[in-house]
């Protein structure tokens, strides 16, 4: 009399599972991980920036900030002609700066580019007793935001506003000594919770 009910469970159980199969439901009794949602800053331009094609100048690299870190942007700045190298030193460097001042455009925004450095700020030559590849900025290094200063550091320091040693020699509007910043791989990697090293000068 009871013979049928096993049967009729082993094909209700059978239907079951091709209903669910049939959903794209596959049964089972482990709990599935798909991790985190995916990070919609993927640091990396598709394509070249028109905006950037657009200008012209001296091609140049600036630092952004994505995601943790600092990565390299495309740029230009314009430097007049017959300029000395002290005053192309100047010129660069406060391009560089307006460049870092900007806001992304839409394609480095869309790819998690973004920028701590404020616009306003203005850079100057030596001044006596500072070594001459001295740049000094109209705010004190040491107020600039930890990241923003890393991105002035990091940009300067790769580029011909600096010796081309990884370092740069930076100092404020006060009379303060300037001192030698380094842009290294902690800094590019943690810009926001490391200090650029920086050590004490001397004009030789």
């Amino acid at each position: 009399m009871n013979g049928g009910r096993p049967l009729r469970a082993v094909l209700l159980a059978g239907v079951a599972a091709g209903l669910l199969a049939g959903c794209g439901i596959r049964a089972t009794e482990v709990p599935t991980d798909f991790g985190p949602a995916p990070s919609r800053a993927h640091c990396s331009l598709t394509a070249p920036d028109v905006t950037t094609q657009a200008s012209r100048g001296m091609p140049v690299q600036v630092f952004l900030l994505c995601g943790s870190s600092l990565v390299t942007v495309d740029r230009t700045v314009r430097v007049a002609e017959g300029a000395t190298d002290a005053e192309r030193r100047v010129l660069v460097a406060q391009g560089l700066l307006d460049e870092l001042a900007k806001a992304p455009s839409p394609a480095e925004t869309e790819a998690g580019y973004q920028t701590d450095v404020r616009g306003g700020t203005t850079v100057t030559g030596p001044r006596a007793g500072d070594p001459e590849d001295t740049l000094r900025l109209s705010t004190p290094p040491a107020a600039l935001p930890g990241a923003a200063l890393a991105q002035v550091v990091c940009t300067f320091s790769d580029s011909a506003a600096a010796e081309g040693d990884g370092s740069v020699i930076l100092g404020g509007p006060d009379e303060t000594a300037p001192r030698r910043y380094e842009c290294t791989d902690e800094l590019r990697a943690h810009p926001g919770a490391t200090e650029p090293p920086s050590s004490a000068v001397s004009d030789d």
